[in-house]
């Protein structure tokens, strides 16, 4: 039961309660009866990134102990859209959006789970038939007090700028789903605590044993910095070409690579502590652990051949056989600890030698590190190694460090 805890609980933030958790898998052992695990997504867009495939990830360790996950589509909450996070009210989707894209989530979601352990519901089931007495006898068990105790919620208040009421439902409906699913445990990001607590709630209004929460961290983007999203441009999609999720896992830091490790990867606990202590000591490399991590990544949504192929690709770049012999070098040292970017191409370059000008380089695609495309113009290297960089279409230089 132990080793069961640590594996459930790798990678989480918060266990409301680790103890209630504990009781309810031991009488789930006792009594034969797997928990109902639920994790909720609104279908606010066709496709799905990596940040999304932690929650579905964290399901799948608990189908792997014997429990029935449920994967919930918010069909009607995206139509409301979740405020969670939101300094103005999100656009209401309509309908034929919510249903088109719910479709691709179901085809995405099994490159993790098995379709024949999964319970795929939609929250229109029970949410679209409440009576107004129902919705009323719900919305009786939350205050605006309350309500305004969410940050965002209270920012906006504050800050004088409109909250709508069909806002405040939203919480309300999420937990809900809870009571209609008879949920043991919910799964969600750590914005979505306090959702997650009104479930808890509303169950025990309805009579039920409250579910434990537990959340798990928002994967940061691959800027190192910010939330993954779409709109920053620092995210690796799951059905983008296995060339593409590849490159872009190599670009990400050495420290980020060990907590991707924990959130994504489906190396055991041992191996992941092996891992920590190999880049501790120095047996083993970064390089190595990170294409090690890529492959797996790709192979997951592409299959295992396309993992081979896309980690070879990547080493006939990195290996420097399409790089000129005679590239420039400079040695690290020269940037005076700069590692940005825009500071780095700009001071070893003879054609770009603003940052204004690298920033836009990078922007029309046009410098290559290693044998990727940098994507974001506000990127930084790791001073290690030897960085090798394509500027413009002329312009090839390797920068060493160590």
């Amino acid at each position: 039961m132990e080793e069961i805890l640590k594996s459930l609980k790798r990678g989480a933030v918060d266990v409301i309660s680790g103890e209630e958790l504990s009781q309810k898998l031991m009488r789930s052992r006792k009594e034969s009866r797997p928990l109902r695990v639920k994790a909720g997504f609104d279908p606010t867009a066709p496709d799905l990134h990596l940040g999304h495939t932690v929650l579905i990830q964290k399901l799948k360790h608990f189908q792997e102990a014997g429990h029935q996950v449920v994967f919930l589509i918010g069909d009607f909450t995206g139509m409301i859209g979740d405020p969670t996070g939101k300094a103005e009210t999100r656009k209401v989707l309509t309908r034929e959006d919510v249903e088109r894209n719910a479709a691709t989530y179901k085809e995405q979601i099994f490159k993790i789970l098995d379709p024949e352990k999964t319970e795929v519901r939609f929250n229109s089931e029970w949410l679209s038939g409440l009576t107004i007495e129902e919705m009323v006898r719900i919305a009786g068990q939350m205050t605006v007090a309350r309500m305004l105790e969410r940050d965002d919620f209270r920012r906006r208040y504050e800050g004088e700028r409109p909250i709508s009421i069909h806002e405040f439902l939203y919480p309300l409906f999420q937990g809900y789903d809870s009571v209609a699913l008879k949920a043991d445990v919910e799964l969600g990001g750590t914005d979505q605590k306090f959702n997650l607590l009104v479930g808890r709630d509303l169950q025990r209004v309805y009579g039920q044993e409250a579910q434990v929460v537990m959340t798990t961290p928002l994967l940061v983007g691959l800027d190192g910095v910010n939330k993954m999203s779409k709109s920053l441009g620092n995210y690796v999609g799951i059905t983008e070409p296995p060339e593409t999720i590849f490159g872009k896992m190599m670009s990400i830091s050495d420290d980020l690579m060990l907590k991707y490790y924990e959130l994504l990867s489906d190396v055991t606990l041992a191996g992941l502590e092996a891992l920590r202590n190999g880049l501790a000591d120095g047996t083993r490399h970064p390089m190595d652990a990170k294409v090690a991590l890529a492959r797996e990544i790709v192979a997951r949504f592409h299959g295992d051949a396309a993992g081979r192929e896309a980690e070879e690709g990547f080493r006939r770049r990195f290996s420097g056989k399409e790089f000129p012999d005679d590239a420039r070098r400079v040695p690290g040292s020269a940037l005076g600890g700069r590692i940005d970017l825009a500071s780095v191409v700009s001071a070893v370059s003879t054609s770009f030698t603003s940052k204004s000008a690298v920033r836009r380089l990078i922007q029309q695609g046009g410098l290559e590190i290693n044998g990727e495309k940098a994507v974001d113009p506000a990127g930084s290297i790791v001073p290690q190694g030897e960085i090798r960089l394509k500027i413009g279409k002329k312009e090839f230089i390797i920068v060493t460090f160590g």
